[in-house]
């Protein structure tokens, strides 16, 4: 309707301009008198008339003195005779000059078409709008089982291995792939079978697509990609129409890559009783399980999914000959992030100081997509200080700002806010470089960043992919130190260590009920997560449990958060003196990097693991 709307209003607009343009040319500056044939004899007589021009039956005057007049003759008799009827002599009539002028074609056409065919166009005008707008919704209705899949040209965006950073053993399962789809005959000569499906699965940011593009880039071979919810419509069998659609493309375009993004909003597990049978997520997933099964043994076409939550995913898509071929993207390790850092540096103006290892130090738990924010947002930085190189300090301000979020200097804190916040951030530092299993402290700031009212920093030595029951209590620690140094210095506390103890409950639950690291408890969870599939994960959890054991749960967790309570009083208690120095270094410089805090602990004689 909004197509029409504004058809009709060009319309009307496109009429008025050829009016107005009309007007404006036949408009007269001085309109000719009229006068009868009568008076026009009269003139004749009493010498007034100079000049008479004939037009057909229309007579155009001029008089003496330059003015006009206008008038019109008999049909069926001529000038000369009707004048001597009305009693002009012929001398009079010869001292005038006569112009007989014969109309033109155009003209004479123009005044029997116009009037006629004018009309007619303008509503033929109107039926042509309506009659477009109707094929328009025509073509949308035989269209509406097309899928939207876009085929990626290679020429201009191709992508290959060398520029995917880490993801060594992606890259070699990958690489059969490659292998299949430029040497087909080799697999086949020996029965070997490579798989129809392969399924992406990893984290968000970890290079799924990416991974994907580099896949057809190596091969180069069309690639064709679509996302998975763009085969869901409210009426059912409009996905699995688009899905026989998505996959009679690829076959067509053979050899080629058909990449389904986030197949998990499609592929869910079946037969949950959400959305009956009819259910349009299932008819899709029906098709293209149909369509996996379908393809001949020598079609060359390569099915690549991806997906962040395999464990929701329908078992009978997973199953051999299907998407049995299931690769793993892990977040990169240290000198994986620094590959990728170095690889979106590229483009970028880097003072020849900078470390990217030491950016690598600071981003553990970071995505390759993380990285790539990281290294624009060190660029929006630089230019935002008028700087001509982005320098380290950029780079560094620039992980904070990822993980949690801007500064926030401006934000106006009472000088009593100030120092509740340095001796709160000044107890989580103290008691990390206290303890022998803490990762070493990197930073402390009280400077706001995001919703946080300060923050320390403190990172591993090395990359862990295990964490041991000592690192989780010492963990357990640190995060009651703000809590344990505002009561011990104020004798009160605030409600900035609100997030401090929901994170310290969270962790002192899950020591109990899912890491077994209870020693009352034992070697044992508790809890079975019987998750139901299209309301999301972990929203029903069984209590496989008795209430007895619900009891003694819940004083293991207390115990657990007293004990490390209780610990990180006794560490503080011991260290007042450090605790207040580097409170009030806080408060003076308002952030202190590692080498300042190792300075302010020395003459205190604690030395973290670390230094």
């Amino acid at each position: 309707m909004s197509r029409i709307t504004k058809n009709i209003l060009w319309a009307i607009v496109t009429l008025l301009v050829i009016s107005f343009v009309f007007s404006l040319f036949s408009s007269e500056i001085a309109s000719p008198e009229k006068i009868s044939v009568s008076e026009l004899a009269q003139k004749i007589v009493a010498g007034e008339v100079q000049e008479i021009t004939i037009n057909g039956d229309d007579l155009e005057i001029k008089l003496q003195g330059g003015s006009t007049a206008i008038t019109k003759k008999e049909t069926e008799a001529g000038l000369t005779e009707t004048l001597k009827n009305l009693g002009v002599s012929s001398e009079a009539i010869q001292g005038i000059h006569v112009n007989i002028q014969s109309p033109s074609g155009f003209q004479f056409w123009a005044g029997i078409l116009i009037p006629t065919l004018l009309p007619i166009l303008i509503i033929g005008f109107f039926f042509w709008l309506m009659f477009r707008q109707a094929r328009t919704g025509a073509n949308q209705a035989f269209s509406f089982g097309k899928s939207n899949i876009r085929l990626t040209t290679l020429d201009k965006e191709k992508v290959l291995f060398k520029d995917v950073a880490g993801l060594k053993e992606a890259k070699e399962e990958l690489f059969e792939i490659v292998d299949f789809l430029k040497n087909p005959k080799k697999f086949h000569d020996l029965g070997a079978r490579i798989p129809r499906g392969v399924l992406l699965m990893g984290s968000p940011g970890t290079g799924k697509t990416l991974i994907a593009r580099a896949v057809a880039g190596e091969s180069n071979v069309p690639f064709f990609h679509i996302s998975a919810s763009e085969f869901v419509e409210m009426f059912v069998g409009v996905g699995a129409s688009r899905t026989r659609d998505a996959f009679a493309v690829a076959k067509k375009a053979s050899p080629a890559i058909l990449f389904i993004d986030e197949i998990d909003a499609v592929g869910r597990q079946r037969g949950t009783g959400v959305g009956g049978g009819n259910d349009e997520r299932e008819q899709t997933l029906n098709q293209i399980l149909v369509e996996l099964d379908g393809f001949d043994r020598d079609t060359r076409v390569i099915v690549l999914a991806a997906t962040n939550r395999p464990d929701v995913l329908d078992p009978a898509l997973l199953r051999p000959g299907r998407f049995d071929r299931r690769v793993v993207l892990d977040l990169p390790d240290l000198n994986d992030r620094e590959a990728i850092l170095k690889i979106h540096a590229q483009g970028k103006i880097l003072a020849t100081a900078v470390d990217l290892r030491k950016v690598a130090v600071r981003t553990p738990g970071f995505s390759g997509a993380d990285l790539a924010n990281l290294m624009n947002e060190a660029a929006i930085l630089t230019a935002r200080a008028n700087k001509k190189q982005t320098g380290q300090d950029e780079l560094f301000s620039a992980v904070e700002k990822v993980l949690l979020g801007p500064e926030r200097k401006s934000r106006a804190i009472s000088p009593r806010e100030k120092e509740i916040t340095a001796y709160h951030e000044a107890g989580h530092a103290l008691t990390a470089a206290s303890l022998k299993n803490a990762d070493p402290v990197h930073k402390v700031s009280i400077i706001s960043r995001g919703m946080a009212g300060g923050y320390t920093m403190k990172l591993p030595i090395e990359e862990q992919h295990l964490r041991t029951r000592n690192q989780f209590l010492t963990d357990l620690i640190m995060m009651l130190g703000g809590y344990v140094s505002e009561k011990l210095t104020f004798g009160d506390i605030s409600t900035g260590a609100s997030n401090d103890l929901k994170q310290a409950t969270e962790l002192a639950h899950r020591l109990v009920t899912k890491y077994g690291m209870s020693e009352k408890m034992g070697p044992q969870t508790f809890g079975k997560s019987d998750e139901m599939v299209f309301l999301g994960r972990e929203i029903v959890v069984e209590k496989d449990y008795s209430e007895k054991i619900a009891a003694q749960i819940d004083d293991e967790i207390r115990f657990l958060i007293t004990h490390a309570h209780e610990s990180a009083k006794k560490i503080l208690s011991t260290h007042k003196a450090a605790l207040k120095a580097i409170a009030v270094t806080l408060i003076e410089k308002e952030t202190l990097e590692q080498e300042e805090f190792l300075n302010v602990l020395k003459p205190f004689k604690i030395k973290p693991v670390s230094a």
